[in-house]
């Protein structure tokens, strides 16, 4: 089968087709043929490091975390609530001896799987399963109640979009930033406030500030300000994080990195998250596709900055 392959870590021309052997579902898995994979940072970043040494996977490594296609195989345990030929998506962790999403075919196990409903396209449902359950674990960790004040950065983004319709869906108040270029489609993710974004924290901190003068009660760092965005935050509050920053804290705040390799066998979730795409809940976006064969030019488009919407990579 092809797949991309990281041969060695490196800038986005290392990426190459590679041809591996077919991987076998176990009993508990199925087998997907991948019609579309997302591209998301920590491709990038995976593509740029490899796995750490201690894990001892030889290259090439396949990056990608989430996609979709059709079940080509079932394994002899899994229920009839799975059939060959059926729509599906999936999580996948690319740390493993198979790889990743950027393949032809792509074993997991059954509980990583959900349907994709009718109306979802393939390129749509890849860009669903990892940063949607992104922001339903940061949000569970948050344990904000109805009426409470969310506050999202980076809301232009995949994960800050979603988080500013699911918070909304929670009955939050979410108030999020965005520039000048993306505030028309922040606010239509039906926000209650919109203020202006900033890559300097105590902007960014004033801003938030000017509406929410004791802090949010929860933030959802999708800017990765990290540190910088503890002020945003109230006395007691809580933070939740993307990219494994974990503290120091201040003033009784709750920090909590969101790792989505937590939820690699919640395909519930993921089927309940599509459930809100069919509702109208949650927008998916797709800013452009690439056949596999152009994976680079993905990476490097992706790293440029600036890309509202999900890249997808087609199989």
């Amino acid at each position: 089968m092809r797949a991309v392959g990281v041969p060695e870590p490196g800038g986005p021309d290392v990426l190459r087709i590679v041809e591996l052997p077919v991987p076998e579902p176990g009993v508990d898995e199925v087998r997907i043929q991948v019609a579309a994979a997302a591209v998301n940072p920590t491709d990038t970043a995976f593509r740029q490091t490899g796995p750490p040494a201690d894990a001892e996977l030889p290259p090439p490594w396949i990056p990608g975390m989430e996609f979709a296609g059709r079940i080509d195989e079932v394994g002899s345990a899994v229920t009839s609530r799975f059939a060959v030929g059926q729509r599906v998506m999936a999580i996948v962790h690319p740390r493993r001896p198979l790889g990743g999403s950027y393949a032809q075919y792509v074993v997991v196990p059954a509980d990583a799987v959900a349907p994709v409903p009718e109306g979802i396209s393939d390129a749509e449902a890849s860009t669903l399963p990892m940063n949607g359950l992104t922001v339903l674990s940061a949000l569970q960790h948050l344990d904000l109640s109805p009426g409470q004040t969310l506050g999202v950065t980076g809301a232009a983004g995949a994960v800050g979009g979603y988080a500013v319709q699911l918070g909304k869906h929670a009955g939050l108040r979410v108030i999020a930033d965005a520039s000048e270029r993306d505030e028309e489609l922040v606010r239509s993710f039906g926000p209650d406030v919109v203020v202006r974004s900033s890559r300097d924290p105590q902007q960014e901190t004033a801003a938030f500030r000017a509406v929410a003068p004791d802090g949010v009660d929860g933030l959802l760092d999708a800017a990765v300000l990290d540190a910088g965005a503890l002020p945003i935050v109230k006395d007691g509050g809580a933070l939740v994080t993307v990219r494994f920053w974990e503290g120091p804290s201040e003033r009784g705040i709750r920090i909590h990195a969101v790792k989505v390799r937590d939820h690699l066998r919640d395909g519930a979730s993921i089927a309940d998250l599509a459930e809100l795409v069919t509702a109208n809940v949650l927008t998916l976006r797709v800013a452009q596709t690439y056949p596999a064969e152009e994976a680079a030019a993905a990476h490097e488009r992706l790293q440029a900055g600036g890309t509202r919407g999900r890249l997808v990579l087609t199989f």
